[in-house]
């Protein structure tokens, strides 16, 4: 670092806070560290909550789900039969349920087993089995680059998700009705490393049953990506089709265009400016949930790289304190990251206004 005089107050403000915090540096908690780096922002002044105010975690949606997963701690299966049961036919819910026991089932499967035998033609514990071995699978694998991964931990994630498939496809056959197994076996398609041919024979089994399965979608934007089965362009394709098919699949051109830093117009596409077109709108009136406020996180990102700050700024009020969904949790700091843009949305807004 070059000793400037800005560079030097710099320094001094931050081993104040340090200080203050009795905390290295680098430990500083992100409030204390934006208002050390960026002293004269203050979101308040745009009507927005302080920055320690705000929150990583979002209110309880689902109190009915959250006691359900609460019981199953004491091995309680039911209030979680109940919960899944109530969902059919309300597919992205019912993924929603699903995922969620799913990843409880992955810690302590005892409960599962105790629901199977009491229930054995009960649909519901093949679906969550089937998403339990799949959470399982990715908490062993971690999120890293697949060379980032130790053998031992590859060897596991293929062998759970080998585990995995015929759960699930045992669970499409239980309900064949039920999107959410083929959902799952998306998921997996990504981790098994299934060919073009064979994923398509999966997709065409869930959009046959819901063609706007969000889950599903989400799965296969990731298996077309270059990072796992396909290219920039499968992607893109992909999510451009997809956002036509139904108004809460518009977030996935979005998604995708995140994915693509290193294609420097990614943002400035027309399928950038009708997935804008479309998600604002329902936005302005939309009933806040933990999807809403994904959705308005993507539009965020691309509202600031557009220039579009005050409409940015729009969505971090409509936010207030929750930090919780999309994207912030791609980031390093999810705080860190939710606190900085929004900064940097009222400064640039301020500069439209002068």
């Amino acid at each position: 670092m070059l000793l400037t005089p800005k560079n030097i107050a710099l320094t001094l403000r931050l081993r104040k806070a340090s200080r203050r915090a009795g905390v290295p540096v680098r430990e500083l908690p992100e409030p204390d560290l934006l208002a050390a780096t960026d002293p004269r922002t203050d979101p308040t002044k745009w009507g927005l909550p302080a920055d320690d105010r705000v929150v990583t975690r979002g209110p309880d949606e689902d109190p009915e789900l959250t006691a359900a997963v609460t019981a199953l701690r004491e091995g309680n299966w039911e209030p979680a039969a109940t919960r899944l049961a109530a969902t059919w036919s309300d597919w992205d819910t019912r993924g929603r349920v699903t995922t969620a026991l799913g990843e409880a089932a992955a810690n302590d499967d005892t409960w599962l087993e105790a629901w199977r035998a009491a229930r054995p033609d009960d649909p519901g514990h093949a679906v969550v089995h089937a998403r339990a071995l799949v959470s399982l699978a990715w908490q062993v694998r971690g999120a890293g680059w697949g060379s980032d991964i130790a053998p031992e931990q590859a060897t596991a994630f293929r062998r759970l998700l080998g585990d995995a498939e015929p759960a699930a496809y045992a669970a499409a056959m239980a309900a064949p009705e039920d999107p959410t197994p083929w959902a799952t076996l998306l998921t997996i398609a990504v981790g098994r490393s299934w060919d073009h041919d064979e994923f398509e024979e999966a997709w065409q089994q869930l959009v046959d049953r819901d063609p706007a399965n969000v889950l599903g979608h989400q799965s296969a934007l990731r298996y077309w990506s270059a990072r796992w089965h396909g290219s920039d362009d499968l992607m893109t394709a992909f999510a451009e089709r997809a956002a036509t098919v139904a108004p809460p699949l518009a977030v996935l051109p979005l998604m995708a265009a995140f994915e693509l830093d290193h294609v420097p117009d990614a943002w400035h596409t027309r399928a950038i400016t009708d997935a804008l077109d479309v998600l604002l709108p329902r936005l302005a009136t939309a009933t806040e949930s933990h999807t809403t406020r994904a959705e308005r996180g993507w539009a965020i990102a691309a509202l600031r790289e557009r220039g579009r700050h005050p409409e940015a700024l729009d969505q971090f009020r409509a936010l207030d304190i929750h930090a919780d969904a999309a994207p912030w949790p791609k980031y390093d700091r999810p705080l860190l990251a939710f606190l900085q843009h929004r900064r940097d949305a009222c400064r640039k807004a301020g500069r439209r206004h002068r």
